[in-house]
Parts: structure tokens; sequence; C-alpha cells
């Protein structure tokens, strides 16, 4: 009975895995958390692996790993909906005190999340694993890092000596407001950075991949920062503002230009070439501005039609019948 005492006075820490094409790293990062959180005895954990619609073997694994241990849960999406939908549904299903994030594919040390817990103990909301700018990324990742900091310091108020990552930890207050979050496009970064402001970095390695590939093309890269700042900034649209004001001034100084170069030179032939630029210019830019509005507008009718985040096809947790009612 005091052991059982013991057990419930630790504090739970929930562990979120996005899973997609994982199935030969998934296994190692699970055991590394285990095998770090018993060096660390003042917690319990629980374990929340989310596959994403994987199209290899990683809902199987998950189940493998998920049996005779009723502290891992997996939940297997019907098709593909992203990294951010698959860690908003883990948060979802996590119990912990403390949640932590992070890779499925063992590049995040899961050995060193003392650091991040530390942090919360200390007292910061959000802890980021900063990398030093020593991420063992492809050339391409590495630049859609850097233009995913810009963007959001730019459009969503993120400090400029903040560095955000996939690897991160959060209080349960921060993860109760990002889970109330329903529309169809969510964003962790922005939804973190409007729930607090208490957010640090700690030092973390970043190892290389050591198998497989990442599953972010330029493609998916583009629609996670329209979704960051479509979501969460109308700051893009003040900018289109701006620029249709400075493209008038400029259309309209121009034909100044043009009237007060006749009059003083009556010779002067008027240029077929200059006319077609200016039209072709300002009907670029409208046609711009206009395609960003619809941006906002598309997803604006998406989200009030109630288009889902995701769809659960199935959960696994063992020995359910002993399980608390989990929140849905």
């Amino acid at each position: 009975m005091e052991q059982t005492q013991k057990q419930a006075d630790r504090l739970l820490v929930s562990f979120v895995l996005p899973c997609y094409r994982s199935a030969g790293t998934l296994p190692a990062v699970v055991r590394e958390i285990d095998e770090t959180m018993a060096g660390l005895p003042q917690y319990r954990t629980q374990i929340v692996m989310v596959c994403d619609g994987s199209p290899d073997d990683t809902w199987e694994t998950i189940r493998g790993l998920c049996e005779g241990h009723p502290d891992r849960i997996g939940i297997n999406f019907a098709r593909n909906f992203g990294q951010h939908a698959a860690l908003m549904a883990g948060i979802r299903r996590a119990e912990g005190e403390y949640l932590v994030c992070l890779d499925d594919d063992g590049q995040t040390p899961a050995c060193e999340v003392g650091k991040l817990l530390g942090a919360l103990e200390d007292g910061a909301d959000v802890v980021y694993a900063d990398y030093g700018g020593h991420k063992q990324h492809s050339l391409f990742r590495n630049f859609g890092t850097a233009m995913n900091e810009a963007m959001t310091q730019l459009l969503l108020g993120k400090p400029r000596d903040l560095f955000v990552s996939s690897y991160f930890a959060m209080r349960r207050f921060v993860a109760a407001e990002i889970a109330r979050y329903r529309n169809s496009y969510p964003y962790l970064i922005g939804l973190v950075l409007r729930a607090t402001n208490r957010i640090v970095n700690v030092p973390v390695t970043h190892r290389r991949r050591e198998a497989g590939s990442s599953g972010y093309t330029f493609g998916k890269l583009l629609a996670l920062w329209l979704n960051g700042f479509t979501a969460f900034s109308i700051k893009p649209l003040r900018i289109a503002t701006a620029i249709g004001a400075f493209c008038a001034a400029a259309g309209f100084l121009y034909g100044l230009y043009t009237i007060v170069k006749k009059m003083v030179n009556p010779a002067v032939p008027m240029g077929f070439s200059s006319l077609m630029s200016a039209v072709v210019f300002f009907g670029g830019m409208i046609l711009l501005l206009l395609g960003l509005a619809g941006e906002y507008i598309g997803r604006t009718y998406i989200s009030v039609n109630a288009a889902p985040q995701y769809v659960v096809r199935e959960e696994m947790q063992s020995g359910d019948e002993d399980a608390p009612e989990w929140r849905v």
C-alpha cells in the first residue's frame, strides 16, 4: 500500500511522439525514454504514440510496444494529417503534469530530457531544445528551419533570441490551452506563443538520422508556413494593404511624371513598353494580393465547415479496464 502511494506521489511526465515511417527507429526511442526516466525516480512516465497514416509497419510496431504496458497509448490516424495534427491528438490524450514532445527518429535525444524537465521545475512554462546551430539535418531542412524561424519572428512575435524546435516540454495548463484549439489548421508554435511568454531554451545535442529520411517535402514545409501566418496572424493582410498603397502611390506619381514630361517636351513619344510594364506589374500585384486574401477566406470557409484536425481509426492501450477515463 505504501509502495502504491509513493508511486502515485511521483509527478507524471507524458511523452508525445508523432510517428511516420518509424517502424525501424521507434523501439529504440521508447527504450531510451524508459532507460532515461528510470534514472529520474521522482517522475512516472506515460508514452503516447500517434501513427500519422504511415504507409509502413509503424502502427504494428506501436501495437507491439503498447502490449503489456498500460502506461503506453497508441493512436492510429485514418490517413496522413501532418505532424502538428498528430501532436494535437497526443496532447489531448496525455495525462501528465509535464508533457514532452519529441521526434520518432531518434534525432531528438530522450536521454537529455532531464534538462527540459529541470527548466520546468525552475519555473518555465515551455522549454525548447536549442541545438546551438548544429542540427544534423539536410541543407534543405536547415533552410526550412531558418525560414520558419524568420516567419515566426516577423509574423507571430517570437522573441529574437528564442529558438523553437520539435523537441520541447510544457506544463499541463499550456497543454490544456493548446487542446482547446479546434480549428482545422493547428500550428503548435503559434498556440504556445499565445498561451505564455515564459518560454526558455536549454542546450541539447542533435543527432544524425540513423535510418530513413525526413517526411517533410517542400510542399509540406510551405503548407506549414501558411498554417502559421494564416491561422495566427493578420500581419500579411496589413503588409498587403501597405504594398497596395505603395503601388497605387507609385502609379500615381509615374502618371504625373509622364504628364509633366509630355508638357515639357511634346515631342517625347508615349511608350507602349512602359505602359505594358506598368499594367503587368500592377496586375500581378493585384492578383497576388487577391490570392493572399483568398487564402484567408478559404481557410475560414474550411474551418466554418468543421473540417477535422484528424480522424482516429483505432487506439491501443493494454489494460483498458483498469485505465482512467480519458479526455476526448
